[in-house]
């Protein structure tokens, strides 16, 4: 790739299963029980989606729309507090250390931090207001008749790029690290990609699945 000049040097990562080594919508649920177990019934919905997900039966931002379920009749403040509180259970000790080190250090050479997930920004947010960085993409959604709606399509795939270029307003920009726990297409945009497995950081070649 061709460096322009004043290109702004940004290093991306996925969320679940690369910095949190987790999945968060699947440990969010778990918390949501602890506050109101009579959610425990939405288990078998979200195992329904998950399959119909696997055989390529539902669109990923209607698994999304379906799979979050759970928050029925829960207000965006209300998941907002609930979020809060979950990521001061999971934030730091639950995160991979060798990416937090890694990141820590790139901040320090002026490389922008970007997080681009699929996990709602609703209550991912509280996350980065605990560990800062320069900006995050995640699912965006609206309230409406007491469930959550996806706004346009799941932060997935090329959506995660389309996200990155409206985050810098058409400033040039080059993707020096990208970092994730299975094959996407931001990976093959950067200069150095690479594969979060068993907690371990591993060079991404375009081969792996």
């Amino acid at each position: 790739m061709e460096r322009s000049e004043g290109e702004i040097k940004v290093a991306v990562f996925d969320l679940n299963g690369t910095f949190y080594n987790k999945s968060s919508k699947d440990e969010f649920y778990k918390f949501i029980l602890t506050k109101s177990p009579q959610r425990l019934h939405y288990y078998f919905q979200m195992l329904y989606y998950k399959a119909l997900k696997e055989l390529h039966q539902i669109r990923k931002t209607e698994f999304k729309e379906n799979f979050f379920n759970y928050l029925d009749n829960l207000s965006p403040e209300q998941v907002e507090a609930y979020a809060k509180e979950f990521w001061e259970e999971e934030y730091p000790v639950n995160f991979n250390k060798e990416l937090k080190s890694r990141f820590d250090q790139l901040k320090k050479e002026g490389v922008h931090i970007y997080c681009a997930t699929g996990g709602l920004e609703l209550y991912v947010k509280p996350l980065f207001e605990k560990y800062a960085i320069d900006g995050f993409a995640g699912t965006r959604v609206h309230y409406e008749n007491s469930t959550y709606k996806v706004i346009g399509e799941a932060c997935k795939d090329d959506e995660k790029i389309k996200r990155l270029d409206a985050h810098f307003k058409g400033k040039p920009y080059r993707v020096v690290e990208a970092y994730s726990d299975s094959k996407e297409p931001i990976l093959d945009k950067a200069d150095k990609a690479y594969l979060i497995k068993d907690d371990k950081i591993v060079p991404y070649t375009g081969q792996q699945t």
